[in-house]
């Protein structure tokens, strides 16, 4: 339902017969959406007058309509209301970027990595100087907070400021010969075109997590970013062509997902896919990929658990919990999605946790001081309420929250709820929203096999002041992050990813770069002769 149909619908309700008796002055949530949508209109203008609101796709360096002109609206998730439409583009479009990525590729692989990495270190200068543009953008079309927006573009161009540098060191090698005539080299280059597939949470990180290391290898990219945050991909891909990143290279492609995830999986000018994203998704993406046997990384869904250890410190524990469930509501594929807590502390944590929790201002996220904003879209809040019902259904007790908030839209109030037990939905798959159910335990060998008893290992997150324990615990998960007395643990100098059917690869630190490369084994034969 639009603002506007909300807006008629609560004052026609107020005008009713069995009304009379109520003031006809617009209800606070009413002034409330009136004001974020004034908000939203002044960064609307602002962002035009930079020149980053682009509303096309990018194919050879050429902003494009889709062929038959049909659109798509990009939607703001704390109003409602339409920012602007994109288009809605398919197989044909996709095809054409491909093509235009494949003519690319033979220049562009071509530069010395020393000219590719000064292209990289411009559009991650420019990434820089339009940070609080972007970070609007970003809180506009995804409804983040506008800290944490300004937060992912400084983590987003930090992976391109990181491929910059690291393009330089992309190191072959020599073997030793095992006949006195030969000489074995091993050089790494290129995959080629790469199709890069990303989500709705994380606008602008998740396409330089990809985008960054494949440029810097020498690969051209065709990036489909999810329909429902487009614009912040279109931005970043504005600032490349400004970078003087040749056209080609990056293209930018969205609207039917099934149809250009075909186009990219069917071309044989494709050689890799990359992939953020929902674990079903991926399994199809990998299986699609087997016809031309491409090259896949997948980063998928998780079911991160928090472990709490009865030796934690409180604070700490606390704070670093908050931080990995709540950020961006819930909605990352780190999320701790189990709060696991020792009986010794549990009662202790579970009322300082729902203290601190009760404390998280909701609201629109160009708002001061807001700590959470709307889910992305009303899907997900029905996800969220299924949940709920099912667990409170089982045995568990709602401690803070549990329902819609009275801002209405897409806004659920932070929620915390008491003695979940794993067979629970909120204990089996990713819930995706600000709901933290906390589960209790006894012992060391109990926590791990709660933990590990899933089939995600994406992260993981364990509270104790036992470096021993530490040591023990993080052996034992089967998770591809762990954090240790810290809840947000993402950085571009590191590897990102998971195990089990979390995905496959690494992005972000020198192991990210591999995932771009070939590897190429070179003989030379007879070098005794004259």
């Amino acid at each position: 339902m639009s603002t506007l149909m909300r807006a008629t619908h609560s004052f026609t309700k107020l005008l009713s017969p069995s009304s009379r008796s109520l003031s006809l002055r617009p209800s606070a949530s009413l002034l409330t959406r009136h004001q974020m949508s004034t908000e939203a209109e002044n960064v609307i203008t602002r962002l035009k007058n930079s020149g980053l609101l682009r509303s096309q796709g990018l194919i050879a360096g050429k902003w494009v309509d889709a062929h038959d002109r049909k659109t798509i609206k990009v939607c703001n998730p704390a109003t409602g209301e339409v920012i602007v439409d994109v288009p809605c583009m398919g197989q044909k479009e996709t095809n054409d970027a491909i093509s235009s990525a494949y003519e690319a590729f033979y220049s562009w692989s071509k530069l010395t990595a020393t000219e590719r990495s000064k292209f990289l270190r411009k559009w991650y200068d420019l990434l820089i100087a339009h940070k609080e543009d972007l970070g609007q953008l970003i809180t506009l079309e995804q409804g983040k907070p506008l800290k944490e927006s300004l937060g992912e573009v400084s983590y987003g161009a930090g992976f391109i400021e990181f491929s910059a540098e690291e393009a330089k060191r992309i190191y072959g090698d020599i073997i030793p010969a095992t006949l006195p005539d030969r000489r074995l080299f091993v050089l790494k280059q290129p995959v080629g075109v790469v199709g890069a597939i990303t989500p709705w949470n994380f606008p602008l990180a998740m396409i330089t997590r990809k985008v960054g290391p494949a440029l810097a290898c020498g690969c051209t990219v065709v990036i489909k970013p999810s329909e429902l945050t487009p614009l912040t991909a279109l931005a970043a891909a504005e600032l490349s062509l400004q970078a003087g990143i040749p056209p080609g290279v990056v293209n930018v492609v969205m609207g039917n997902a099934a149809d250009i995830g075909d186009a990219l999986l069917a071309s044989t000018q494709v050689r890799k896919i990359t992939f953020t994203g929902s674990t079903a998704v991926g399994k199809k993406l990998m299986a699609g990929a087997s016809g031309t046997v491409k090259r896949v990384s997948l980063e998928l869904g998780g079911n991160a658990p928090c472990i709490v250890f009865d030796d934690a410190d409180l604070d700490v524990a606390v704070k670093g919990a908050i931080a990995a469930k709540f950020r961006n509501s819930g909605q990352t594929c780190v999320c701790a999605n189990r709060v696991l807590v020792q009986e010794g502390i549990y009662e202790k944590f579970a009322n300082a946790f729902s203290k601190a929790v009760q404390n998280l201002q909701v609201g629109d996220g160009f708002t001061e001081g807001v700590a959470q904003g709307p889910l992305i879209n009303e899907a997900a809040v029905q996800k969220v309420e299924s949940f709920v019902k099912d667990a409170i259904s089982k045995g568990a007790k709602v401690l803070l929250g549990g329902k819609r908030h009275s801002l209405g839209m897409t806004f659920y109030e932070p929620t915390v709820i008491g003695d979940v037990k794993s067979e629970m939905l909120l204990s089996r798959e990713e819930v995706f929203g600000p709901v933290a159910p906390l589960l209790p335990f006894k012992t060391e060998e109990e926590a791990i096999h709660l933990a590990n008893d899933t089939n995600a290992g994406l992260a993981a997150y364990v509270f104790t002041n036992s470096i021993q324990r530490s040591w023990r615990v993080s052996e034992a998960l089967e998770y591809g992050l762990v954090g240790i007395n810290e809840g947000i643990i993402s950085t571009e100098v590191a590897p990102f990813g998971g195990v089990k059917q979390s995905g496959l690869g690494r992005e972000g630190s020198k192991y990210g770069m591999d995932e771009y490369l070939e590897i190429k084994y070179v003989c030379l034969g007879n070098m005794n002769s004259n």
